[in-house]
């Protein structure tokens, strides 16, 4: 892609957009705009914008592609990639959605919610039960990440395995392209062949082909009953199958499977002493099953079948049942906090990763050892495993800090990510590319898909301004 130099967002260009703007619309970026969860980028942005309607952001587009000014679409800023982050290069204009807030309508007769870019996730789930239906994407970022940037990066979390990811819960968008022209996308239909499928294009592409200003999402029922049970299980084979078993006997009535290693407990007790932690000594590993099942069916008469079952099958020797909401949102805790105490120990390297289900157990078999040759670390492998997503992170031995491993780090990543790649899986499962996966992006990815989403690129954003060293170098 090539195109004009661009240019900053600099006093004097702000100056000519406040003009065309309301009151109050721009102002100065505010610190917490300009920090990354993880502290690995700290943005150069002096203009932070804050329209109220789609044709505002019309507005700001037309005015930045007119200038070539780069802007950054602006959520929650709970990226883990620097997607929402510039770090060098002409200070962007950042956009903000955290005024376009509205939820709409709720529609419990055809499972439909019409909500604006910057609603909460948790408002919008709060919404959903209202009228008794669930909207089931859940991360631990829920209180504060808006569902503009969830859907931009293709959020996962915790109930993929039942109801897919962030795009799969998505029926229309109305977005704004790079040259401030509106696409008026807001239909509530399941079936609509009609061309191109630009919903699609603008999930998952982080900001870099225009911004999503609202959309009609897909409500689901809310299961009658749940039920949350923690296993132990022998080694991560043990857990596939035991996953296997569950879908046998409940279907799709598993709404979560989770796998812990003992690393991740370990952490927790150390960082984290208040987490209460259902046994004495932690097991090597463990699995986190939650059941949502329908009217006149028992959640936790299933999971006690399937615990003798899975006993009986050598899968499990011990667990735990939860008996009330308050011992379930125990268990979910140990699985929540995790990335808490893993930010508090300070990864090495950390990785969003996917593979095959049935590679799993391979990889995590073969990681181990190829990381062991370039030094001695602690390895915390949890996630998702009922669709394949875990985060493998390594860390410093006890008494050594990351920094200590400054040189390795380059390494490390690349011994796992090309183990990832041998197996045919994937570097970014849920978390996105940003700028922290660009290069990796350029290296694993499929020549001709890349070619494609360059051309894509250079047709809706010829000026390179949308989120610009996000997903695609230019």
């Amino acid at each position: 892609m090539t195109h004009h130099p661009l240019l900053p967002a600099d006093d004097a260009f702000a100056e000519r957009l406040r003009a065309r703007l309301p009151d109050g619309t721009l102002e100065p970026a505010r610190p917490g705009q300009l920090e990354e969860p993880r502290g690995r980028w700290r943005g150069v942005a002096q203009w932070s914008a804050r329209p109220r309607t789609v044709d505002e952001v019309a507005t700001i587009l037309r005015a930045c592609t007119k200038a070539r000014v780069p802007v950054i679409p602006y959520g929650g800023g709970t990226g883990l990639v620097g997607g929402q982050i510039a770090s060098d290069g002409p200070a962007p204009l950042l956009l903000s959605t955290e005024r376009m807030a509205a939820i709409r309508a709720v529609r419990p007769e055809e499972n439909t919610a019409i909500v604006e870019a910057g609603a909460i996730l948790a408002d919008i789930q709060a919404a959903a039960r209202g009228v008794d239906r669930l909207f089931p994407l859940s991360l631990a970022s829920e209180g504060s990440a808006r569902i503009g940037g969830l859907l931009s990066t293709n959020a996962g979390g915790v109930n993929v395995l039942r109801y897919g990811n962030a795009r799969d819960l998505v029926l229309g968008l109305q977005a704004v392209l790079p040259d401030g022209s509106v696409w008026h996308g807001l239909k509530r239909l399941r079936k609509d062949n009609t061309g191109y499928d630009l919903r699609h294009l603008l999930l998952g592409a982080e900001g870099t082909l225009g911004v999503i200003t609202a959309a009609v999402l897909k409500l689901s029922a809310r299961p009658a009953s749940t039920g949350t049970a923690l296993l132990i299980v022998p080694d991560p084979k043990a857990a596939l199958a035991l996953l296997a078993l569950a879908r046998d006997q409940v279907g799709e009535g598993i709404s979560a499977f989770e796998i812990m290693h003992r690393m991740g407990l370990d952490f927790l007790r150390e960082t984290l002493p208040e987490v209460r932690q259902p046994w004495s000594e932690p097991p090597e590993w463990c699995v986190l099953i939650e059941l949502g099942l329908g009217r006149g069916l028992n959640p936790v008469e299933a999971l006690e079948t399937l615990f003798v079952e899975a006993t009986e099958a050598g899968l499990t020797n011990d667990g735990l049942i939860a008996q009330s909401e308050a011992q379930s949102a125990e268990f979910w805790a140990l699985r929540e906090r995790i990335p808490e105490a893993n930010r508090q120990v300070g990864a090495i390297s950390s990785h969003d990763i996917a593979v095959p289900l049935g590679a799993i157990p391979d990889f995590i078999e073969q990681a181990g050892p190829a990381l062991a040759a370039l030094g001695r670390f602690r390895i915390n492998c949890f996630g998702h495993l009922g669709d394949g997503n875990l985060h493998y992170n390594v860390f410093p031995m006890p008494g050594e800090t990351r920094s200590d491993h400054e040189d390795r780090r380059d390494a490390i990543k690349t011994c796992v990510h090309d183990l990832v790649h041998s197996f045919d899986g994937s570097v970014s499962a849920e978390h996105g590319i940003g700028r922290l996966k660009v290069s990796d992006l350029e290296k694993y990815g499929d020549p001709t898909k890349l070619a494609a989403m360059r051309a894509i690129k250079a047709a809706l954003d010829p000026a390179g301004i949308m989120n610009p060293g996000a997903v695609l170098r230019a």
